[in-house]
C-alpha cells in the first residue's frame, strides 16, 4: 500500500482479489470503459471514492461534454435541473456506451427530457405515503415489526426513477447528530414490536462516519432489534467506497446488519462489485438485492435472466422485483403489470428458486407491498385442488389425506382432474417426460403424441392423461 492510499484508508483492489474463484473471466459482465476525460487518471484516483464523488457529473454544462445531445435535448433537460438533482460518478458513468442514446445504464443516471411528460396525470411526488405514516420525522411505521429510517438526503447516484425525490431534492443538511436523528432511535427503542429496522436515504453510506456510527451503535443496543437492514446502491454506483476496510469493519461491527442493495441490469455486476459484495459477505453482512422494473433497461426476460443469474453468481440473493412506482417524472419508465407477470412466468420454474425475486407493487395509499405472480392454482373442488407448473403441466393435488367426496364422473380435461379420474394432464412434447426411460413415453421421445387414455369414446378424444389407478408420473 502506498503513501496516498494509507492516508485515505483505502484496500487497494488488486486484480486477483477482484476476480473470484470459478467465474469465468468474460464475467461478470460490466466491463467499465473511460472517457476519454478521465483516461489518464492514475489508479490510486479512480480507487478513491472522495476523488469518483468530487468528480461526479453534477450538471447538464457537464454532460453536454461527455454526449451528444440535440439543442432541444439540451434546453429540456436543463430546465429539469431545479427540479431533480444530477449526480453520477465518473465509474457509474464509464458504464455508459455514449453512443447509444437508449443504454440502459444511461436511462438510469442522465436526465431525460422524458421526464417532463405526465400522460397518466397519476404520478405523485409521494406515491407511497411514507409521509403520513411517520409518527416522528424521518421515520415510516407502515408494518407492525419494522420501520424506516431517512436518515440523509444525499446519494452517490441520483437514479432518474427515485420514489424519495421529495427528498433529495433538500440542500445542505447537517452532519452532526441532530435532534430529529435521537427522536427516530427513541422511536425505536420505546416500542419493543420493532423488530426490524432498515437504514435509507438517500444513501445512509454516504453519512459521515460518526453519524453513521450512531444510528448503527444505537439500533445496535436495543435488544428487540434482530435486524439492521441499510438499503444502498453504493455496491452499484461508487463501489470504490467499500474499499475502505474501517467502513466494512464498522458495518460487521454492529452484529444486526444486512445489505440490501439495488442491481438494477447485468452489465452493473461488474468486477468492482463482485468484490465489494464479496467482502460484506466474509465480514459476516448477508446481501439481498431490489431490482426495479424498467421499461428500456431491464424489461426483457432475458435481460431479467441475466441480472438475477450474475447475482446469483456473486451470491446476492434476488429479493424483490418492484414495479416502478408512480412518482413524478418517472412515468416512462413504467411497464404494464403484465410485463412484469410474464417476466416471472420465464423466471419461476426456468431458473433456481433462489434466483426468483418476489414480484411486488408498492401500494399507494400506504398500502405497503403487494406481491404478484402467475396463477398456479387452476382449478378446486372439495377433494383437491388443480395445480399449473412452469411447464403447463396440469396436476391434481389432494391436500388432505380424506375419503373423496366428488362423485366421478364422464369428463375429460381439467374437469376430469378434479372428478379424479386423472392425476395429471401432460402439454404435448414435453422435454422432461422425455427424459425419462418409461417405454411408454418412446413415441414422445420421437414427436409423436402420447396417448394414456385408450378409451375410444371419450368425450374430449385423445389426451394425454395419466389414469388415477396408475398414479401419478
Amino acid at each position: 500500500m502506498n503513501e496516498s492510499e494509507e492516508r485515505s484508508g483505502l484496500e487497494a483492489p488488486h486484480a486477483e482479489s477482484r476476480t473470484l474463484s470459478g467465474v469465468d473471466e468474460d464475467e461478470p459482465p460490466g466491463k467499465p470503459r473511460r472517457h476519454p476525460l478521465w483516461r489518464d487518471v492514475p489508479e490510486t484516483q479512480w480507487n478513491d471514492w472522495r476523488w469518483q464523488s468530487q468528480n461526479a457529473i453534477r450538471s447538464v454544462r457537464q454532460l453536454r461534454q461527455l454526449l451528444p445531445f440535440s439543442s432541444e435535448e439540451l434546453e429540456a433537460i436543463g430546465s429539469l435541473e431545479t427540479q431533480y438533482k444530477l449526480a453520477i460518478p465518473p465509474y457509474y458513468f464509464s458504464l455508459i456506451n455514449p453512443d447509444d442514446p437508449n443504454d440502459p445504464i444511461r436511462l438510469q443516471s442522465v436526465t431525460s427530457p422524458l421526464e417532463m411528460q405526465t400522460e397518466s396525470g397519476y404520478e405523485l411526488e409521494d406515491p407511497l405515503e411514507e409521509d403520513e405514516d411517520s409518527p416522528v420525522p424521518g421515520l415510516t411505521h407502515r408494518y407492525p415489526d419494522r420501520v424506516l429510517l431517512i436518515t440523509t438526503h444525499v446519494c452517490t447516484m441520483y437514479c432518474r426513477f427515485c420514489t424519495r425525490k421529495r427528498a433529495t431534492m433538500v440542500r445542505g443538511g447537517w452532519d452532526a447528530v441532530s435532534h430529529n436523528d435521537e427522536r427516530m432511535i427513541e422511536y425505536v427503542r420505546s416500542h419493543r414490536e420493532i423488530r426490524d429496522v432498515i437504514v435509507s436515504g438517500g444513501d445512509p453510506l454516504t453519512l459521515p462516519t460518526p453519524k453513521l456510527r450512531f444510528f448503527l451503535q444505537s439500533l445496535a443496543a436495543i435488544d428487540h432489534v434482530d435486524v439492521i437492514r441499510i438499503g444502498t446502491r453504493v455496491p452499484v454506483t461508487l463501489p470504490q467506497r467499500l474499499f475502505d476496510r474501517r467502513l466494512i469493519k464498522l458495518l460487521a461491527s454492529a452484529g444486526k446488519v444486512w445489505i440490501q442493495t439495488h442491481f438494477n441490469h447485468p452489465r452493473e455486476i461488474t468486477k468492482d462489485a463482485a468484490k465489494v459484495c464479496n467482502d460484506l459477505l466474509r465480514a459476516g453482512m448477508p446481501i439481498n438485492n431490489h431490482t426495479v422494473l424498467l421499461k428500456g433497461v431491464n424489461d426483457s426476460l432475458d435481460t431479467m435472466r441475466q441480472l438475477m443469474r450474475g447475482l446469483l453468481r456473486i451470491k446476492v440473493r434476488p429479493y424483490y422485483l418492484f414495479h416502478c412506482d408512480p412518482v413524478i417524472g418517472a412515468g416512462h419508465f413504467r411497464t404494464s403489470v403484465w410485463k412484469g407477470l410474464e417476466i416471472m412466468e420465464g423466471l419461476r420454474g426456468h431458473m433456481s428458486g433462489l434466483g426468483v425475486p418476489t414480484y411486488v407493487v408498492d401500494s399507494p395509499h400506504g398500502g405497503g407491498k403487494i406481491p404478484l405472480m402467475p396463477n398456479y392454482l387452476v382449478s378446486a373442488s372439495d377433494d383437491a385442488v388443480v395445480l399449473r407448473n412452469y411447464e403447463g403441466m396440469l396436476v391434481r393435488y389432494q391436500a388432505e389425506d380424506k375419503p373423496a367426496r366428488v362423485q366421478p364422473a364422464r369428463t375429460c380435461g381439467v374437469s376430469a382432474l378434479m372428478n379424479g379420474n386423472q392425476t395429471v394432464l401432460l402439454p404435448e412434447r414435453n422435454e422432461r417426460m422425455a427424459r425419462r426411460s418409461l417405454p411408454v413415453l418412446d413415441d414422445l421421445k420421437n414427436g409423436r403424441s402420447w396417448l394414456t387414455n385408450d378409451q375410444e369414446d371419450s368425450p374430449c378424444g385423445k389426451e394425454v392423461l395419466v389414469p388415477l389407478h396408475e398414479g401419478s408420473v
